[in-house]
């Protein structure tokens, strides 16, 4: 089936932060502002996608819908084989089965679980910075404490660990949990297996426990090689949690459900016994045949068309910030539909603040979203998952009245 990945969705009116909380006082501080008139809103800052997901998700979902019933259930055979052949076919994975597979409401929660496992409340868990917002707020609303290991450009541009960092700063603060981000959001990166066997060797070496996020790990642009970080070797499948949704890949969000994967048996129990302690932590029915309709093969033909639309976006927006908007600086994103903005030099050359800058593009109707929110305040995240007409609107709009005007 051919996907339209080209025609603007109307989201307004049908549960979409990202369009409906915009000018809206009750996210006042953290949604844009409503722009200027002539201006419509072009939403860049909430992670999700303006595209229609693959018709297999809603075809499964109805199909269980037009059963009359919805009472307590467990996850299904058909569940468990859609994503152990997933992983199979998109990660390369051949060595997983149902029992390391366990459900979490979020991949979020899931963490906050792992850290439990790992640490106890009070002590201290290393994060690369840029940090995505989601794990500052759960680390911390948890009882954690975080210590930051910068990310760091090279010459080139592209964002890289520092691995002396990393280990003189597990070493000072007495840490043994980590929280790592494969591929990371919001820097796009998508870490090769050597940087990956390298971090996991600092680990090892002193002895932290991982939870690595890997949610963003099926949208690799431009042909990036994704690598499991629980592949690079025994300890790293032993030692570490690796947390999954369909959520990002397919713009299931507000469905709830992602899943861990734990190859160590005692480790799986502890965290699967903590997260079973919760308020609540149950899959939903939906959420399950969703999944199911998502990976399958409908929902990876969908995954394959989309990939080089992002693909064209992130070109574009790279493209346009390299040769168009002097004092700032992208990463050519190699996963996730992310894109970070360094506008450190922009603001310097022109004499304003982070602040100013936001708002301008928000009175222009660029729903771009605040660095400050990930340990950057120079800099800003943008959203490229949607028709590319769209992005190339956003950018010329950054041009005209923003950067150039």
């Amino acid at each position: 089936m051919k996907y339209d990945f080209e025609t603007l969705l109307d989201r307004r009116g049908h549960d979409a932060i990202a369009v409906d909380a915009v000018g809206n006082p009750l996210w006042k501080g953290f949604a844009p502002t409503a722009p200027k008139e002539g201006f419509d809103c072009i939403p860049m800052w909430v992670a999700d996608m303006n595209f229609p997901v693959p018709k297999s998700v809603q075809e499964a979902m109805i199909r269980r819908i037009e059963h009359p019933a919805f009472g307590y259930f467990s996850p299904s055979d058909e569940y468990y084989q859609a994503i152990i052949g997933w992983h199979a076919r998109r990660k390369g994975v051949s060595d997983l089965d149902r029992s390391v597979i366990g459900y979490e409401n979020g991949v979020l929660g899931g963490l906050v679980s792992a850290l439990k496992v790992f640490a106890a409340p009070g002590d201290k868990v290393l994060l690369h910075s840029p940090t995505y917002m989601g794990f500052t707020h759960s680390v911390e609303d948890a009882g954690f404490k975080i210590v930051h290991s910068p990310l760091v450009r090279d010459a080139d541009g592209v964002w890289r660990m520092d691995f002396e960092d990393m280990e003189r700063k597990i070493r000072e603060h007495h840490i043994h949990a980590a929280v790592f981000c494969n591929p990371h959001n919001p820097c796009g990166r998508v870490w090769t297996k050597e940087e990956i066997t390298e971090a996991m060797a600092v680990y090892e070496r002193n002895h932290v426990g991982v939870i690595s996020d890997e949610i963003w790990s099926d949208l690799l642009i431009g042909g990036a090689k994704y690598t499991p970080a629980q592949s690079v070797s025994d300890w790293a499948k032993t030692h570490t949690v690796a947390l999954y949704a369909p959520s990002k890949t397919f713009n299931l969000a507000g469905l709830i459900g992602s899943y861990h994967v734990i190859y160590d048996k005692t480790l799986r129990e502890r965290v699967e016994s903590i997260s079973s302690k919760v308020l609540y932590n149950s899959m939903n029915v939906l959420s399950q045949y969703a999944l199911i309709g998502a990976y399958s093969a409908e929902g990876e033909s969908w995954l394959d068309q989309l990939l080089p639309v992002l693909t064209e976006n992130v070109d574009l927006g790279a493209d346009c910030v390299r040769d168009r908007f002097d004092g700032v600086s992208a990463f050519r994103s190699e996963g996730t539909y992310m894109m970070f903005l360094d506008c450190s030099g922009w603001l310097a050359a022109h004499g304003m603040t982070p602040g100013e800058l936001l708002q301008k593009g928000w009175d222009h109707g660029v729903g771009w979203q605040d660095g400050k929110l990930f340990q950057a305040p120079e800099c800003i995240r943008l959203n490229l998952a949607s028709p590319t007409h769209r992005i190339r609107e956003a950018f010329e709009r950054m041009d005209k009245y923003i950067f150039n005007a």
